[in-house]
């Protein structure tokens, strides 16, 4: 495999008789926002598990960041920082509590420093005193973004970050993954939010029934002038014909 961020080679994993995902290969190179697009049920979020060492493939492999996640997922997991789709932070613990106990499990030596920062950048100073069962979707989606990125990983995973965040903070976030971005890191990103995607995106890929189906430049996947919401619509219609 050529060294990059990402890489894959026939990728597939089996649930039974189902293929959730199908004999994937792509490749996503250091400093890019990759985006990964699908309909519900196209295999992103199992994609993204066996990427991260959640799950291990049925056949092909994967490496990220030089490491195969299926042969040793922790170091996977301590190289790399993760936004599940579910936003779960502890229950019991509350919103500064959670950033520290991820400053101990990461090994961080100014966890306090970091987690004012995030605090103060997503606003979240009453949630610093909460426990996590008593906030928002939207707070608890802030905070498993700042436990994700407080580490400062070069590659972060991220599985529908934008959701259940107002306008407000999908601006913040935004502006936040640019200057990550210009630092040399590297993201891969599952979303719906196709007018995020092409905004954002350096390159997409749109997998459809667990395979990859169209793989490019949000402005150059789609043919005659097409949007990207329109150029999906056509992929993924045609791809159930």
């Amino acid at each position: 495999m050529v060294e990059a961020a990402i890489n894959t080679e026939a990728l597939g994993r089996r649930f039974g008789e189902l293929d959730a995902v199908k004999d994937v290969t792509f490749a996503v190179a250091n400093g890019e926002l990759f985006g990964l697009l699908g309909p519900n049920g196209a295999g992103k979020s199992t994609l993204l598990k066996l990427l991260t060492g959640q799950l291990e493939p049925s056949s092909g492999r994967c490496l990220v960041l030089g490491l195969d996640p299926a042969k040793d997922p922790i170091a996977v997991k301590r190289a790399i920082g993760i936004v599940p789709e579910l936003e779960s932070p502890p229950s019991f613990l509350t919103g500064r509590e959670y950033l520290h106990f991820i400053g101990l499990v990461r090994h961080i030596d100014d966890i306090e420093v970091r987690a004012d920062r995030w605090i103060d950048y997503l606003d979240m100073r009453d949630a610093a005193r909460t426990p996590c069962k008593d906030l928002s979707k939207g707070t608890r989606q802030k905070l498993m973004i700042a436990a994700a990125l407080i580490h400062d990983p070069p590659l972060v995973f991220l599985d529908e970050p934008f959701s259940g965040l107002d306008p407000k903070y999908q601006h913040l976030l935004r502006e936040y993954l640019a200057e990550y971005l210009a630092r040399g890191n590297t993201i891969f990103m599952c979303t719906h939010i196709l007018e995020i995607a092409e905004k954002v995106c350096t390159r997409v890929a749109i997998i459809d029934r667990g395979s990859i189906v169209a793989v490019g430049r949000p402005d150059a996947i789609g043919e005659g002038g097409e949007k990207l919401e329109e150029a999906f619509l056509r992929i993924t219609d045609s791809t159930r014909v």
